[in-house]
């Protein structure tokens, strides 16, 4: 009963009440259940008996006839509903009845994979156990295994298993047994794509007899990844028809608003929906809390994280197992780290070896760890000896983590589908649980907060992929060809023959098919699915090398190399120092990996990388060898990368004409290159310095949306005073003013000191020029300053001066993902007052990032109106002055947010807006 107490302590705090911007408590809802199938082999139905489970729920047995009639399904109830059993079930049953019948499992990751294979294991070992005691009793027990199919498999002593997990992690001599003996093959997508088809010669008695595939957690397929996969479907069912199978789907899913399109997307056949969800539920009370304001002025609210680390000690301390979803693996790791300091704890750093060691209830779980460790964390949680997780989406998914009290989600997951998985990680038997949403200062968190209605009465976003991206597609026809060659004529799946022999043809002229005698055959001596990530848009990552002890002369360890500056490094706790110059001889360990991409922002050289809550410097990244070195430090600091954007119009595929301008969708290049970064304080959030970087840039090119102003509401608004966004014109004499600055600076920045040194410092305006109604009051030398690169990028961190068109990209970008099944991560957002996409007219662009596209930017072209609506209502109803980082971004020092500037411009582009707006006023 320690949580119904803490939330009645947390209903009567004043501060806690206060905070809370919706608490729905979810009533208790009774199993409607029916009982077993008469169809249902018996076997069956006694082991199911045998695990306390006496009778079916309802979509359980619409499920199973459903199957019977020979229809591909696609299950979506609730977390903890006993979907697996919907699958289960039909498979279990064709085994038991037709000994060489073959199924294979998808999941989306390994863990959730060896989870489920030890559910069918269990309801396996009940069959086994009743045998082997009557077989312990004589020949009846002999003659008993004789009577089905399954007992030569399922017995211990025989070598053959009836289902086995194969994936990166499986034994090298246990594979030949499971390719030509199990009978159950569970695997992930990635093993499915590089280890299986293009191997398929080896595995022809399977897909000979292959008779279900299971697809699980249906809704994690979609951008990138499930694009990626409808190819790999595409080419399982090539396989599979070349040996005369033809498998029966059985798919599910947590709940998103087109489970049907994105099923029958990922597999090309009609899928019918099993919706109505059965299963008992406990009470759920699910609180949506807004930190409190700490300056009004300014818009600043306490933080997520911080506040998420205090209602997380109070459910640990009242012994409530307890799991905290963060956005990032950066906030996991701070997050895991502020809780360790807060936490009464003796053993996390052990001082006589100078290792840090793992608080053994607290733990962080997300990409990047061991299997191993991962493996160690789940087992921990179900068996309660982990009281508290703080986990990334990578424990959003199914697998078994044991019976959580509450699940507290630091920020919005980023849509409504993954805020209702999170939630559903608590609450999984009859009692009380909690799902907690502390709101992050982000737009997106911030509209929920104010306008909690829209979330708990709106169904769950659409699940997009594109399949027939030209990229993804060209990557799966390689494999294809390399797997089976492709017949002239030959379709790829819903992908006609005609379109398919344009890109063989393609292919052909990259010299990797060979066409002969009415068929294209591989050519190349590379194996092509070795090189396709279904995971990003690249197959290449860099890995992280953790060297020991560094030399005492490199960063940030040199002697005085901080002197008088503000991003002093503290060096390792203890440890000896190398010998002359580079590390010692100690071999690098591998910590773990990233993408390229995330690479670029995430270990530049002098970022601060975090592993289960260590900090790790960034000595040295090498793109050319793909690897970061890294050693441990102590700072208090962590640090944030700056990228620079350009953009520019390859295609554009459509245009309209809107109020107050045009909206537009094509395919553009996006040139994207870190240029420096950021050093925030734990805890506080204070930017304490900068640094510059030279990084190379990246380019993508890709499909975007855009919103270009017209002129003539630039002219309206800048007879009202409300406009902003016009490039800086310094006037016809500004080289000749920083000749003289610089001159009466000696040369020298006022900052720090450095005099030039064949390149000339940057000239500054104290006050900014935004702030001034013309050149000449703003360029007076009074306001004017030398400063050198680095110090000058510092002070224009500390000095926002927004436009109404940074105001609007701010907002706009925040919101994207409300109407998309993405991440805030999967689309960009860029603004340029003068952008080459319309002629040099101010312009908002939002872009998927993605190669070429996977049609979220399309969508959102379509719910232009929506989107602006949205952005509208977050704006007008947030308390703060004048621009915050809740709606159009933190105003700085200076206090121009440009609030004003961003809503005029909002209900100029709006007719929705600016009718809501005259009513408003009337």
């Amino acid at each position: 009963m320690a949580l119904p107490e803490l939330l009645n302590d947390w209903r009567h705090e004043r501060q806690f009440a206060q905070s809370v911007a919706a608490w729905k408590v979810l009533p208790a809802r009774a199993a409607r259940a029916a009982e077993f199938p008469t169809d249902l082999h018996p076997q069956l139905g006694d082991a199911l008996r045998r695990r306390g489970i006496p009778k079916l729920y309802s979509h359980q047995l619409s499920a199973w006839r459903a199957a019977q009639n020979g229809k591909h399904i696609v299950v979506v109830t609730g977390t903890a509903s006993g979907k697996t059993l919907c699958y289960n079930l039909p498979v279990l049953d064709e085994l038991l009845r037709q000994p060489d019948s073959r199924a294979l499992y998808l999941f989306p990751t390994k863990a959730l994979a060896q989870d489920q294979a030890d559910e069918v294991r269990g309801i396996l070992g009940e069959i086994r156990d009743v045998r082997g005691n009557m077989g312990d009793k004589g020949n009846a027990g002999a003659n008993a295994a004789r009577l089905s199919p399954l007992s030569p498999l399922i017995f211990p002593n025989l070598h053959s298993p009836i289902i086995a997990t194969y994936d990166g992690d499986t034994p090298t001599d246990q594979r030949p047994a499971i390719r030509n003996h199990a009978r159950i093959v569970i695997t992930n997508p990635d093993m499915l794509h590089t280890g299986i088809l293009p191997h398929h010669t080896k595995w022809q008695a399977f897909f000979e007899q292959l008779r279900f595939v299971v697809i699980d957690e249906l809704h994690a397929l979609r951008g990138v990844f499930g694009s990626h996969v409808a190819n790999v479907m595409r080419r399982l069912k090539r396989i599979a028809n070349f040996y005369g199978a033809s498998p029966q789907f059985i798919m599910a899913s947590a709940t998103i608003a087109n489970p049907i399109e994105l099923a029958e997307r990922i597999v090309e056949e009609t899928v019918t929906l099993i919706d109505d969800d059965g299963a008992p539920r406990g009470e759920k009370h699910f609180i949506i809390y807004n930190p409190p304001v700490v300056n009004k002025d300014l818009g600043l609210r306490r933080s997520a994280v911080l506040e998420a680390v205090r209602l997380g000690n109070q459910l640990l301390n009242h012994d409530v197992q307890t799991i905290l979803f963060a956005r990032s693996r950066q906030t996991v790791e701070l997050t895991l780290n502020y809780l360790q300091q807060s936490r009464p704890v003796g053993d996390l750093f052990n001082q006589a070896t100078n290792h840090q060691t793992t608080h053994p209830t607290l733990r962080a779980y997300r990409g990047g760890y061991l299997p191993s460790v991962r493996r160690e964390i789940e087992r921990g949680l179900r068996e309660g000896e982990v009281r508290g997780v703080v986990a990334t989406n990578a424990l959003e998914l199914g697998v078994d983590i044991g019976q959580m009290g509450a699940s507290v989600m630091v920020g919005y997951p980023g849509n409504i589908a993954a805020t209702w998985q999170q939630a559903g990680r608590a609450g999984r038997t009859s009692a009380t649980s909690l799902a907690l949403l502390v709101a992050s200062a982000a737009p997106i968190d911030q509209y929920l907060a104010h306008h909690p209605s829209w979330f708990f009465g709106r169904t769950p976003e659409h699940g997009l992929i594109n399949p027939d991206n030209l990229i993804i597609l060209l990557h799966h026809l390689r494999c294809a060809a390399f797997e089976l060659p492709f017949v002239k004529g030959e379709s790829f799946g819903n992908i006609e023959g005609g379109r398919v022999k344009e890109f063989l043809d393609f292919l052909t002229d990259e010299g990797v098919l060979h066409p002969s005698n009415e068929k294209y055959f591989w050519m190349s001596e590379k194996y092509p699915a070795d090189s396709v990530s279904l995971r990003s848009a690249s197959p290449d990552t860099v890995v992280i090398q953790h060297v020991a002890n560094p030399h005492p002369n490199s960063p940030p360890f040199a002697k005085g190399a901080h002197k008088g500056r503000d991003d002093d490094t503290l060096p390792l706790r203890g440890g000896g120092w190398a010998g002359d110059g580079g590390f010692l001889d100690e071999p690098p360990a591998a910590l773990g990996e990233v993408d390229l991409h995330s690479a670029f922002w995430m270990l530049h050289p002098q970022a601060i990388y975090m592993h289960e809550g260590q900090q790790y410097f960034v000595a040295a990244l090498d793109m050319e060898k793909k690897i970061a070195q890294v050693h441990r430090v102590s700072v208090d600091y962590y640090t944030e990368a700056k990228q620079e954007v350009t953009i520019e119009l390859s295609e554009q595929f459509a245009e309209a004409e809107v109020c107050g301008g045009t909206k537009a969708h094509g395919e553009i290049k996006v040139t994207s290159q870190v240029t420096g970064f950021k050093k925030i304080k734990l805890f506080t959030h204070e930017i304490l310095g900068a640094g510059l970087l030279e990084m190379p840039s990246s380019e993508l090119l890709t499909t975007g949306y855009w919103l270009t102003v017209s002129d003539a509401t630039v002219e309206r608004l800048r007879a009202l005073g409300l406009w902003r966004a016009d490039p800086n014109d310094y006037g016809p004499n500004w080289q000749e003013l920083r000749r003289r600055t610089r001159e009466r600076d000696a040369f020298r920045c006022q900052n720090c000191g450095v005099k030039e040194n064949g390149t000339e410092h940057h000239v500054h305006h104290k006050l900014p020029f935004k702030t001034f109604a013309n050149h000449q009051l703003a360029n007076q030398l009074l306001n004017l300053v030398t400063l050198c690169p680095s110090c000058h990028m510092k002070v224009e961190l500390a000095v926002h001066v927004r436009s109404s068109l940074a105001g609007l990209s701010f907002v706009l970008g925040h919101l994207a993902p409300l109407f998309l099944m993405c991440d805030r991560r999967d689309v960009g957002v860029h603004s340029d007052p003068k952008s080459p996409l319309s002629n040099g007219q101010p312009t908002v662009v939002i872009y998927d990032q993605v190669p070429a596209g996977i049609g979220l930017s399309e969508r959102l072209y379509e719910l232009h109106d929506d989107l602006l609506a949205r952005a509208h209502e977050l704006v007008t109803s947030c308390d703060c002055l004048d621009g915050c980082p809740s709606c159009v971004g933190p105003a700085g020092e200076s206090g121009e947010g440009a609030k004003q500037q961003t809503v005029a411009l909002i209900e100029a582009l709006s007719d929705n807006a600016r009718r809501r707006a005259a009513h408003e006023h009337n």
